[in-house]
């Protein structure tokens, strides 16, 4: 995480500003932040212009049920993956009819860590008309801390592809 991170409502602000210069849509599919990404998007007034989609998929049947996630990709690489939050995206993304999705599937802890699948480790996913893109961070700190923490790389994340550079 870099120490310059803005917060998480100046994140979204910013957010909500360049989906709507591009007029662009946004879509969430969640597992361990538990819709924090969406209520933070929410919070934003007027983010229903640019927000319509938020999935909590907790479980892997949720996961399949509404976002496609095939039961294949589960028992190879198991929720916590690139290849489950990459199905997770396009599903959510294709559900909405959005411009842009994200997906996180991590392990908030304290426990369910592995050495291939530490506490504190989440996978992401970005879908748009390009394509999708994974990639994974690990947090420390407790439960909060790493969903906290999950929400905020989602923002940043978003935000760097979706904001026009100024004088661009």
């Amino acid at each position: 995480m870099s120490p310059a991170l803005p917060d998480t409502d100046n994140l979204t602000q910013r957010l909500g500003a360049a989906l709507t210069a591009r007029k662009h849509t946004l879509a969430t599919a969640e597992s361990c932040t538990g819709g924090l990404i969406a209520a933070a998007l929410t919070a934003v007034a007027g983010s229903s212009a640019w927000f319509g989609y938020g999935i909590v998929s907790y479980a892997n049947a949720a996961k399949q049920q509404l976002l496609g996630v095939s039961p294949e990709t589960l028992a190879q690489h198991g929720a916590v993956s690139a290849e489950t939050v990459a199905q997770m995206a396009v599903g959510v993304r294709h559900l909405a009819q959005a411009d842009w999705s994200i997906a996180v599937s991590g392990i908030a802890g304290p426990g369910g860590g592995s050495v291939a699948k530490p506490v504190g480790g989440v996978w992401f996913a970005l879908a748009h008309a390009e394509g999708v893109e994974t990639f994974w961070r690990h947090f420390s700190g407790d439960r909060q801390a790493v969903r906290t923490q999950a929400v905020e790389a989602a923002l940043w994340a978003l935000l760097q592809r979706v904001e026009v550079p100024k004088g661009c």
